[in-house]
């Protein structure tokens, strides 16, 4: 009994007090006390918040898509007037303020004129593709349709090729002849030859000078042309091309007594065409501006 007195438990029995040992605790205070642990704990753990976690971040993986974005060029339109496939004419700076000798595509809105260069302009030097392409617009642009008609109705009223005959008939014969000459002359002058030997078939205007001197210059275009690099030469694509085109329409032609005749007459004509032809383009900036007011 005395152990007792002295708080020392007697063997065979179990102390009840509170603060004996941990184990024996009520459930409902082991429940509190845990509860507050977790409580504790979950309040020392704290989310980190955006403008931290961008602190944290290295600033070299922050300034990286930044400095690619700076060094990234931005893409620049290339104007139309910049484009590698359309090279644009070099003007004599010196006539930038002269507008004598301005060619328009056309001519009356009608003739076709895409041979025809604007003076003091230089132009690089053409493609084969391209002499072909002024050949066939030259050869089929509506306006060549109703020239052919006329060149054709003429022929048949001097009764140039008799095997034809008169009527509706005879003239769809002169029409399907003649649109065939202008037609191989177009392709022999503009693109065969001067592709073979290198020359230029455009006509480059005078622009300025008397009446006698331009008209001069326009007919003399037809023994006189240039390279592709721009040197003066004989106009060996209008003279050999106009009768190399005169003989091949012998294949076509009814025969002739006298071939060789009406092949000179063809071949002259030809050159008389082009000849004429050369004048208008010279005067035709002029006329659309005197006269037109550069409408056309």
């Amino acid at each position: 009994m005395q152990g007792a007195e002295f708080g020392v438990p007697a063997p065979g029995r179990v102390s009840t007090t509170p603060e004996t040992r941990f184990g024996e605790l009520s459930l409902n205070y082991r429940i509190v006390v845990l509860f507050g642990l977790i409580c504790v704990a979950t309040a020392s753990v704290r989310p980190i918040s955006a403008r931290e976690k961008a602190a944290a971040t290295p600033a070299d993986s922050v300034a990286a898509p930044a400095k690619q974005a700076e060094q990234t060029p931005s893409p620049v339109a290339t104007p139309p007037s910049e484009k590698i496939d359309s090279p644009q004419p070099k003007v004599d700076p010196k006539q930038t303020d002269n507008q004598d000798g301005q060619q328009t595509k056309r001519i009356l809105f009608i003739i076709p004129n895409y041979r025809s260069v604007s003076a003091n302009t230089h132009l690089p030097p053409q493609r084969a593709t391209e002499k072909f392409w002024l050949a066939t617009q030259d050869s089929f642009d509506y306006s060549a349709f109703i020239y052919e008609g006329i060149i054709a109705g003429i022929a048949m009223g001097g009764k140039s090729t008799p095997a034809f005959g008169q009527g509706a008939s005879g003239y769809g014969l002169y029409y399907a002849h003649s649109f065939a000459d202008g037609t191989i002359e177009n392709y022999m002058v503009e693109a065969i030859v001067p592709t073979a030997i290198k020359q230029d078939p455009r006509y480059y205007t005078l622009g300025h000078g008397g009446v006698l001197k331009r008209a001069g210059y326009a007919v003399s275009r037809l023994l006189i042309t240039r390279t592709d690099s721009g040197k003066p030469t004989f106009n060996v694509s209008e003279v050999v091309g106009a009768g190399g085109a005169a003989g091949i329409s012998n294949l076509y032609y009814p025969p002739e007594s006298s071939p060789w005749v009406k092949t000179y007459q063809r071949w002259g004509s030809q050159l008389i065409q082009d000849g004429l032809s050369n004048l208008a383009k010279e005067f035709w900036p002029d006329v659309n501006r005197a006269i037109f007011h550069n409408k056309y």
